[in-house]
């Protein structure tokens, strides 16, 4: 058995949300299902000669979008805030004063001022899907990291296509970029941590005795294929082969081995405490640096979450402390992309669920706000340096190019090599779907 320990953060998101993250892969029960089935095996033939990847990092809680890159600075003081805008080395570009290195390299970022159509809770869905979870079809839609473990599958026999470094809650999938949907558990997130990694390479078996293992686990499947009538089964050979790769090859151990990484960079980087998790929702900076490693050795999507942003307190004073960390950790990462030129072939989107409100509450916090939102896009080979959308003198309305989740999303496919409009994937029913809804196009400024 796998067993992983994600993280044990404590508190609640407003809405009552725990964050308790404990996640366990192996057998879960009598005829239960396997380790590798929360493996994403199943490679077809001739499918994704190339690699193209993307990263997508969650902000959990919904970052206030008019304090970060759309400040109002003409507004009235209960709703402009505290902070200063500063100039980037793009020019007429302005973003807030707390993010002084994204503002030497705008060029290599767009932002997206005016993302509407958000549901108002805190769900990961539409940031993961480009879906609201509403109307979904049975078994749910599936995350962007999902599709492509099932379009593409893995680059490497050992090597996971689509890993989620966010812990998964225990009910409620409000920061689960590694939903499977309707697409089922062999495309689910593989879930790695620090704890588990040691479980990742062989201690003490003789390759001997695990390929007895895996036959007897085999002729086990076999069994189970021939009694069961469900589909959930099929697959299982596949996954069982990733498992056994993983274990003999010890790549995705490495990978997620930070001590093999220049000091410097990780210090580049920065990193990550137990200080820093003590918030909820993990503020590890050292996933940004394993989400490059990871790409670089063959994921094809990594999702993360950064911090906790549900911030109906204390606005002004928590962002003093997590805008400098994002700062930090994604500049450093598109920086390391282009370096190691990777930037045309991974994609990478920073975004959450919701904006907050125009204006300040009495606590000195912003409350939840769906009607628009902002986002970030890098790499992927797109156009960047430039702003995407408007939003009114206040903060609170998209006024100009209103952009969708799906929309997008669409554009992270497009930069995968896949055209989101033709492209379709099958649901429990056998009934094809298309990757996006309501026939979004790719983001028509940066493709």
């Amino acid at each position: 058995m796998l067993k992983i320990n994600a993280g044990n953060g404590s508190g609640d998101f407003c809405d009552g949300i725990a964050r308790r993250d404990f996640i366990r892969i192996g057998a879960m029960g009598i005829g239960g299902l396997t380790m590798a089935n929360l493996l994403e095996a199943e490679a077809q033939a001739g499918i994704g000669s190339s690699h193209k990847a993307v990263i997508n990092i969650f902000l959990p809680g919904g970052p206030p979008h008019q304090d970060m890159f759309d400040l109002k600075m003409d507004a009235p003081r209960e709703i402009r805030g505290e902070f200063k805008p500063i100039s980037t080395n793009v020019p007429g570009l302005q973003i807030c004063e707390e993010f002084p290195l994204m503002a030497k390299m705008m060029d290599k970022f767009t932002v997206i001022r005016s993302i509407v159509g958000a549901t108002g809770g805190h769900d990961a869905e539409q940031c993961m899907t480009g879906r609201s979870n509403r109307n979904q079809p049975p078994g749910g839609w599936p995350s962007i990291g999902s599709i492509l473990s099932k379009l593409n599958g893995p680059v490497k026999p050992d090597m996971p296509p689509f890993i989620g470094l966010s812990p998964k809650t225990g009910h409620i999938q409000w920061s689960d970029p590694g939903k499977a949907g309707f697409l089922g558990p062999a495309h689910a997130a593989f879930r790695p941590s620090a704890e588990g990694k040691e479980d990742m390479t062989l201690n003490g078996i003789t390759l001997e005795r695990l390929s007895d293992r895996k036959k007897l686990l085999q002729s086990f499947d076999q069994l189970r294929r021939d009694v069961d009538n469900s589909g959930l089964i099929e697959g299982m050979d596949a996954y069982n082969q990733q498992a056994f790769g993983m274990l003999t090859s010890g790549k995705l151990a490495d990978a997620l081995d930070l001590e093999k990484e220049d000091v410097k960079l990780r210090d580049r980087y920065g990193r990550g405490t137990a200080k820093l998790q003590a918030d909820g929702a993990p503020k590890l900076l050292d996933h940004f640096l394993l989400a490059r490693r990871l790409v670089e050795v063959g994921v094809r999507c990594v999702s993360l979450s950064f911090s906790r942003w549900d911030w109906h307190g204390g606005n002004f004073r928590r962002a003093r402390q997590d805008f400098p960390m994002l700062d930090q950790g994604l500049t450093a990462l598109i920086e390391d992309l282009h370096q190691r030129g990777l930037d045309k072939d991974v994609v990478v989107v920073c975004w959450g669920e919701f904006g907050r409100t125009p204006t300040i509450n009495k606590d000195a916090g912003r409350d939840h706000w769906p009607r628009v939102s902002c986002g970030l896009l890098a790499g992927g080979g797109l156009k960047h340096g430039q702003v995407i959308g408007a939003t009114d003198r206040l903060g609170g309305e998209a006024s100009e190019r209103p952009v969708t989740f799906g929309e997008v999303h669409a554009t992270l496919y497009h930069a995968l090599g896949i055209d989101p409009n033709t492209t379709t994937v099958n649901d429990l029913n056998g009934r094809p779907h298309y990757l996006v809804e309501n026939n979004s196009q790719p983001l028509h400024e940066v493709v």
